[in-house]
């Protein structure tokens, strides 16, 4: 069941949805403009964010804003008639190779067998859609290159394309006066390889600009709305377990020690699964 969840009167979101892979929508209620963050990965999701913002009496959006290309942040564009689209020229440049695709059972099945598409995804697609799949790629009306800001109308927000290995036309939203950070799938592993991988270089490049804002909540996509304290302990292991896969590339097992003496504890699960991320990227490059 997904939820609308009211940060303040001015940034709302509702809750993802794992087996779909339903990412947080957020919205950005200005004076004059609403704002919304991703458009969600069908015209079902989209349309239900809709129907929860209106019940709520909140203005009816006027913008969408995209974090990037894939699927499951841009299927639902097709319910946002009237609504001006904004996305990086990177994100629209990949967009525009999704037009000519067929989304049926045998056409996903060829493109996951030729590498363009991931099996994860085509089976969220599948469980998103079931077999009816009118599926329409709708492009951005608005784009820039590095950085945009919006007034909304007593709240802005700021778009700064800020790529990674998830994806090179990653942009995270900044909404400046609330001091919250939507992170988008920026700092998510590359799903889009043989092996899913994060590269350290990548990684510490994007935590470096990742800290220039002054964020006090950060929203993960598919996961959820977290402090200020809870992410900079994210990033932490993000930088200690990059930086040690610098020191020993590819060397799972280097790796693996040297951060466990530096926690003096045994790894979690996660913490494990990153090591893994960093030693494909390593292999792979």
């Amino acid at each position: 069941m997904q939820t609308l969840i009211k940060h303040s009167e001015r940034f709302w979101y509702m809750t993802p949805v794992a087996h779909t892979d339903r990412p947080i929508l957020g919205a950005v209620v200005g004076d004059t403009h609403t704002l919304l963050i991703d458009a969600g990965n069908s015209v079902a999701h989209a349309s239900t964010f809709l129907i929860q913002l209106q019940e709520r009496g909140l203005r009816a959006p006027s913008m969408v804003a995209l974090t990037h290309w894939h699927w499951d942040h841009i299927f639902g564009l097709p319910a946002l008639e009237g609504v001006v689209s904004i996305a990086s020229e990177a994100t629209k440049h990949e967009m525009e190779k999704l037009v000519p695709y067929a989304w049926d059972d045998a056409s996903l099945n060829q493109r996951v067998a030729e590498g363009i598409e991931i099996e994860f995804c085509a089976q969220a697609i599948r469980e998103e859609y079931g077999d009816s799949r009118d599926i329409q790629i709708v492009l951005p009306t608005l784009t820039f290159q590095e950085s945009l800001t919006l007034d909304l109308g007593g709240i802005h927000v700021i778009l700064r394309h800020v790529g990674g290995d998830h994806a090179k036309d990653s942009v995270v939203i900044y909404v400046v006066e609330e001091r919250v950070l939507f992170l988008g799938d920026a700092l998510y592993a590359n799903l889009y390889a043989p092996t899913w991988r994060m590269t350290p270089e990548e990684t510490l490049r994007l935590l470096h600009v990742l800290e220039t804002f002054d964020a006090q909540q950060i929203v993960w996509s598919h996961g959820e709305m977290v402090s200020h304290e809870a992410f900079a302990a994210d990033c932490l292991t993000l930088k200690r377990i990059a930086t040690i896969s610098s020191d020993f590339p590819g060397n799972i097992e280097e790796i693996t020690q040297s951060y466990a003496a530096l926690v003096n504890r045994e790894l979690n699960e996660e913490e494990q699964e990153l090591i893994t991320f960093f030693v494909n990227g390593t292999v792979e490059n």
